[in-house]
């Protein structure tokens, strides 16, 4: 192994120093954090939106600036990969677990417990309020705040051969300066909210695996049954993030595209097909006709509700964390494509299958409550949120199979996304380096595994998505200068000439 740098070192003692916290003292790990992230959530929940939106803004300006035509790369130079296999990682490392864990159980939850700023009158538009707010926290917003950490580290890396590191981004801020301590620091930041981020999302896929195996065999979803699902992922895992980009992440994330579609197909043709193709068309229409006003929305004169901080300031604050790890990512398999392209690609395509996902697996168990009769409410409410997909599956043929590949599907999502982000990591703390040490990777997988094993311990799902908040604070600040740096390199670039098609 190569000579270890700073940023590793430094990385490696604070998340060592934070397991050992949650193993020796777990029940006041919960309660400082929990201290931190109620701080946060309600002195400075304005400030997430206010950031996110900033962020979307800022990537809608570029699609439709002349900036968009400059390329991520060297004139002339190609993409490295089709479509199929951009979109594939692109959806696997963006939200994976997340669609698979959230599908069911939040559209059903704004169902029974709406948004407190919105009128609700009756079960119809509850109904439909509730699928339009899972667009929103899965839809533009989250794919955009990917794209901006994404298009800073394909642009400065491809364009200008700087180190693949997030601190490479602010050369035309800092200067010089990025090599020394400040540039450490932001590098130390973004490792520590991607191991958050990451271990929120692999938290979620636990819970859920260890649910549905409960689920299917009559088991208790006991705490040990989640550190045996844990162990047993992280095995394949490791083994997985030893193979590199092009074999094991790559194959990986085609098969889990092929599952999803699949299992999504599946259920739209053997559930209620025009109910759902419905709901997705309204829906869109009630998201994009709202999305101003939700992208503002906070319950200022309603002091008692704390819907807001509850789900759009976590999803928020989770999409952030996120954003160094699946940004990284992107921008690794982005090489080539033009600005606008690259935006668009990001943000549209993953938005509309969401927003499908949504409607398939949200609107089915809708359905199923609204006029079937069947309470699936109850079922989440006494077994947790991580039943629900399985709880809808087995309402329809093949439900002990369809159950079974969801657990599969969740089990290769959790894979993939642990294995891209062992790649992220290594890359951070080994100075950009497209090819990082297995050595490197392993150390980092087994620190997420661990850091996700011992926020389930202490606190839940509620610890995970607390970790979540916190990380992503600091690293909001850093994507607000690192925005202000690369206007300043794409104002001074040359803007390639605008093609004309020319007619016979």
């Amino acid at each position: 192994m190569k000579k270890l740098t700073n940023v590793f070192i430094i990385s490696v003692i604070i998340a060592g120093a934070f397991i050992l916290w949650g193993v020796i003292a777990p029940n006041n790990l919960d309660a400082v954090t929990s201290l931190i992230q109620g701080h946060i959530t309600d002195q400075l929940g304005w400030f997430y939106l206010l950031a996110a939106t900033g962020f979307l803004s800022f990537a809608l300006f570029l699609i439709v600036s002349p900036m968009g035509r400059i390329k991520l790369g060297k004139e002339g130079e190609e993409p490295e990969y089709n479509y199929l296999t951009w979109f594939s990682f692109l959806f696997t490392a963006g939200m994976g677990i997340g669609l698979v864990f959230w599908g069911v159980a939040e559209p059903l939850y704004h169902f029974y417990y709406p948004p407190t700023a919105e009128n609700i009158e009756t079960q119809e538009r509850a109904a439909a309020i509730a699928l339009r707010y899972s667009f929103f926290h899965w839809g533009l917003h989250p794919w955009a705040i990917y794209s901006v950490v994404a298009l800073a580290l394909a642009y400065f890396k491809f364009r200008k051969d700087s180190p693949g590191v997030l601190s490479a981004a602010f050369q035309p801020l800092l200067g010089d300066r990025i090599n020394g301590p400040l540039g450490t620091t932001i590098n130390v930041i973004v490792v520590f909210a991607t191991i958050f981020g990451v271990a929120t999302s692999l938290g979620f896929g636990t819970a859920q695996i260890s649910g549905g195996i409960s689920n299917l065999f009559l088991i208790e979803n006991s705490t040990f049954l989640q550190m045996l699902v844990i162990i047993v992922i992280t095995i394949l895992y490791m083994a997985s993030s030893q193979t590199g980009l092009n074999k094991g992440i790559r194959i990986l994330s085609k098969t889990n595209i092929y599952l999803a579609i699949f299992l999504m197909l599946f259920l739209l043709f053997s559930g209620p097909t025009n109910f759902i193709m419905n709901s997705f068309t309204q829906t869109i229409g009630g998201y994009i006709q709202n999305l101003v006003r939700m992208s503002f929305q906070l319950d200022t004169f309603n002091p008692e509700s704390d819907w807001v901080e509850d789900w759009t300031i976590f999803y928020w604050a989770w999409w952030i964390a996120w954003a160094p790890f699946v940004g990284t990512f992107i921008a690794r398999v982005s090489r080539g494509r033009t600005i606008r392209e690259f935006i668009v690609g990001v943000i549209a395509v993953p938005t509309i299958f969401g927003a499908l996902w949504f409607s398939v697996f949200g609107g089915t168990a809708i359905h199923l409550e609204l006029f079937d009769n069947i309470d699936i409410m109850g079922v989440i409410e006494e077994s947790g949120m991580e039943i629900a997909l399985f709880t809808v599956l087995q309402e329809y043929p093949f439900g002990l199979i369809t159950s079974g590949l969801a657990i599969l599907l969740i089990a290769s999502f959790f894979i993939t996304s642990a294995d891209s982000a062992t790649f992220v990591l290594g890359m951070q703390t080994t100075n950009g380096s497209m090819n990082p040490p297995n050595g490197v990777k392993f150390i980092w997988g087994i620190i997420q595994s661990l850091t996700a094993a011992v926020l389930l311990w202490s606190g839940g799902l509620d610890a995970l998505q607390t970790a979540s908040i916190i990380a992503a604070f600091p690293f909001t600040i850093i994507m607000i200068f690192m925005i202000a740096s690369l206007v300043k390199a794409l104002r001074a670039e040359k803007i390639p000439p605008r093609k004309v098609k020319k007619y016979d």
